[in-house]
């Protein structure tokens, strides 16, 4: 019966980061992030949508997306919905996958370092540049 009370009394005045392992042997608890990393916010903290003030920004500089050799033998075509950031230079920085059309072909990567690669004339609040989020919808189709 007593066995039970000074283990509580133990664990409660415990340091923290400290856990009792199996054996009774006391060990620091690891400190590595936890495999599955958490789902971040989205969108980012200060990242604004167009409307309430907020002008949209405007698509300057685009380029297509490579077709993978993978993804034309398997013939797919289709559309693929992102979201991106376009920050206050009018780079794009995070983008999110919202659709997918193919992870295993490699398409939807592609569609992503596409769009890392536009130029946009940033969006604007009050005239000052302000990072906003954007859909951007690409499409894969195999011409016959």
């Amino acid at each position: 019966m007593i066995a039970p009370v000074v283990l509580a009394l133990l664990l409660a005045h415990m340091p923290a980061g400290v856990v009792v392992a199996p054996q009774g042997a006391l060990q620091q608890a690891s400190t590595a992030p936890d495999p599955a990393k958490p789902e971040q916010p989205w969108p980012p903290a200060g990242v604004s949508r167009p409307g309430g003030g907020v002008t949209a920004p405007r698509l300057i500089l685009d380029s297509r997306p490579n077709y993978t050799s993978d993804a034309m033998k398997a013939k797919i075509q289709g559309a693929i919905v992102m979201e991106a950031v376009v920050q206050t230079d009018g780079r794009v920085g995070e983008v999110r996958v919202v659709r997918s059309l193919d992870k295993a072909h490699g398409l939807d990567d592609e569609a992503v370092k596409t769009v890392k690669r536009w130029r946009f004339e940033p969006g604007k609040k009050e005239g000052v540049g302000v990072p906003v989020l954007v859909e951007i919808e690409m499409t894969f189709s195999l011409r016959k």
